[in-house]
């Protein structure tokens, strides 16, 4: 019997619109004879005035059909009853006033004798009822067919100011979810009805979640800051909902997003922190009207880096990648910016790898380029421990050939995206890096020794020697290899999230965030700057992995909980990978004018060291020797300590696991 009438409702709200429509003209044909009837009994207090109505029967032919004409041309007849809002009820009110104004011009120009002119006041209060009121009653009808008949899932709205009225509005006419109640912070919001549902302080979430059997809450706090949506989200800890949050105030508002297009909650709003805006001034001095490259346009750092410097209204960009898939990929979507923004910024795309000294020098020339950033580097820590040379070539040398022909044709600015892998490194990856900081910290403070001005330049004071700087941070949220995307797909088949340590931390910072301090600290550069960004607390992979887990709805699997749904599996350390991540070597740091950029100062080599260093690794890659190559990093990098033997796959089979050499100097190698 319960099947049988959800079918007969279900029914009858999947009409068609021109049945439904047709249904309305009908009620409508039938309310506004009963609303003149109703303006006359009000009129003389009798339920049946016949003698009173007798002699303007011909009204109750004329008045649905001028009426129903009326409320046609108003657009009511248009309007989806289950989305009616306030437009259609002004046209439900135009339409009884416009009824009432004719009755009244009937009265005194065509001589309407003994009509009350009473009636028509009431007849236009009573249509509001009879029309509108028959519209909200469908409307509710087919709200409370939809939640009961109709396979709705409920969810809890976190947030009751405008975007969650907005939410509730929305999800009460879908055919999805329906909500079953508010959440909020602000306390004279406790305990009243906002659109119907009523509103509860954060502390009784998680009995709505077991009364009601919820399995999704849904952020409407699109204004709240980070901090505030992480305390948002603390209050779901080891609940198994899924939390999903509606797009940002600015999209909402550009038109770019509606409040309804729920999002997965991003990783940043669990780490809490608020990006500080950035410093126009610092922004635009080495980018505004110049001519700027960025190596590596296509990684994660230097595609986030482009789109700042367009927005920043260089007067060129230069996009440089060895890749042709992501070099293709961020030209394409820099072209679609550049249109929207509305600028005319010339962008090229420029194949090539940073080792091509000859292509390089021939682009940076003609061009004439103010500032490089270079982010072109090899940085997934085990694969450079499985190709040691590619990883010393690209990162290394690679770095070497931009820098010297930076200064050798006066570029302004060059910035080299650094690691905090290059801290007291332990796998190949952050040693190449603090080796290509060595090498930049050689050139900015002996460039001249590489011929870029000469002594008459000098002298006349037309030469611009190049600002040689280096920007460490960690972790950037969501960068290609990076541990977020991983969780996201094992998430997606199921699990397991795997986890190398339990005590394993890193630092995390967004891709805008730190592409605009990148910048800033460019521009605060006077040479051979070391730059450490602010990366707040360091974060637990483990608690990443379960806050992850909880947050797709689902149950973490461990001791406590065997029934859970997926677990969190320690895989061990990988070759070369550190438990904490480092920003500093040494204590001597000193702040800048930015407040989460710093300024330290760490020792260096001699160009005759780095040259000598240089050719032992030249010498090992011929060779094929990874043990003699990572050895001279060794050497040339303070506090690498490898962890792991060397595993490169092209390692020969018999070679010794040892090369037999206990702290080697430069001349045991040569």
């Amino acid at each position: 019997m319960k099947k049988t009438t959800a079918k007969l409702h279900l029914k009858v709200a999947m009409l068609d619109r021109s049945y439904k429509r047709l249904v309305m003209v009908l009620a409508d044909m039938v309310a506004l004879p009963l609303a003149l009837w109703s303006g006359f009994a009000l009129r003389f207090a009798e339920w049946w005035p016949i003698d009173k109505m007798e002699p303007f029967w011909w009204l109750f032919v004329i008045t649905p059909v001028v009426g129903v004409f009326v409320f046609a041309r108003l657009g009511l007849y248009r309007a989806v009853v289950r989305f009616m809002g306030i437009q259609a009820l002004m046209a439900v009110v135009k339409g009884a006033c416009l009824l009432a104004l004719m009755m009244w011009a009937g009265m005194y120009f065509y001589g309407f004798h003994g009509f009350p002119r009473s009636v028509p006041v009431n007849f236009a209060l009573v249509t509001l009822i009879y029309v509108g009121g028959t519209r909200v009653l469908v409307r509710g009808y087919y709200q409370w067919l939809i939640k009961h008949y109709a396979d709705k899932e409920p969810v809890l709205i976190y947030g009751a100011g405008g975007a969650g009225v907005q939410l509730a509005m929305a999800l009460a006419n879908g055919r999805e979810f329906y909500p079953v109640a508010f959440v909020d912070d602000e306390r004279s919001l406790w305990g009243s009805l906002v659109q119907g549902l009523k509103v509860y302080p954060p502390q009784e979430s998680l009995n709505l979640l077991k009364e009601h059997k919820i399995t999704r809450v849904l952020l409407a706090i699109p204004n709240a800051s980070k901090k505030e949506r992480k305390q948002a989200l603390d209050h779901f800890v080891d609940q198994p909902v899924h939390v999903q949050t509606v797009p940002s105030m600015p999209e909402i508002v550009s038109g770019k997003a509606s409040v309804d297009q729920l999002r997965e909650v991003e990783l940043e709003d669990l780490l809490g922190r608020d990006p500080i805006p950035p410093r126009e001034d610092l922004l635009a001095a080495s980018i505004e009207g110049k001519v700027v490259m960025v190596t590596g346009a296509g990684g994660s750092i230097g595609s986030e880096l482009c789109r700042q410097i367009v927005a920043i209204k260089a007067a060129m960009l230069l996009l440089y990648d060895v890749s042709e898939y992501s070099l293709y990929t961020i030209d394409q979507e820099l072209n679609q910016l550049k249109q929207e923004l509305g600028y005319s910024l010339p962008i090229l795309a420029l194949l090539g790898s940073v080792c091509n000294r000859q292509r390089l020098e021939a682009i940076i020339s003609r061009y004439h380029v103010q500032t490089i950033y270079h982010a072109a580097a090899y940085k997934h820590v085990p694969l450079v421990e499985h190709n040691v040379f590619e990883g010393i070539r690209n990162n290394v040398l690679g770095t070497q050939v931009v820098a010297e022909t930076a200064l050798k044709y006066a570029v302004e600015r060059f910035v080299l995206i650094s690691t905090d892998k290059a801290v007291r490194p332990t796998n190949v990856m952050g040693a190449t890096k603090r080796f290509a900081e060595l090498v930049i910290q050689d050139l900015a403070h002996t460039g001249a020794r590489v011929g870029a001005c000469s002594a008459s330049d000098n002298r006349a004071g037309d030469c611009i020697p190049t600002t040689f700087s280096m920007v460490r941070f960690g972790n950037v949220l969501g960068s290609s290899g990076s541990v977020v995307p991983l969780f996201r797909k094992q998430l997606a088949a199921g699990g397991p999230l795997t986890v190398t340590h339990p005590e394993i931390t890193r630092f995390f910072m967004t891709i805008p965030e730190a592409s605009l301090l990148v910048i800033q600290a460019g521009s605060l550069a006077q040479g051979g700057d070391v730059f450490v960004l602010d990366m707040g607390e360091p974060v637990k992979i483990e608690h990443l992995a379960r806050r992850m887990i909880q947050l797709s709805g689902v149950e973490v699997k461990d001791e406590k909980h065997p029934d859970g749904d997926i677990e969190v599996v320690f895989t061990g350390l990988r070759p070369g990978e550190k438990l904490y991540e480092e920003l500093l070597i040494g204590d001597n740091v000193s702040g800048t004018r930015h407040p989460k950029i710093m300024r330290a100062e760490e020792e260096a080599l001699t160009r005759p060291q780095i040259d000598e260093f240089l050719q032992l690794l030249e010498t090992a890659e011929q060779e094929l020797d990874c043990w003699k190559a990572r050895a001279v990093l060794e050497m040339a990098v303070g506090g690498f300590k490898p962890t792991s033997d060397v595993v490169d796959h092209l390692l020969p089979p018999s070679t010794d696991l040892h090369s037999g050499l206990v702290n080697p100097t430069p001349g045991q190698l040569q």
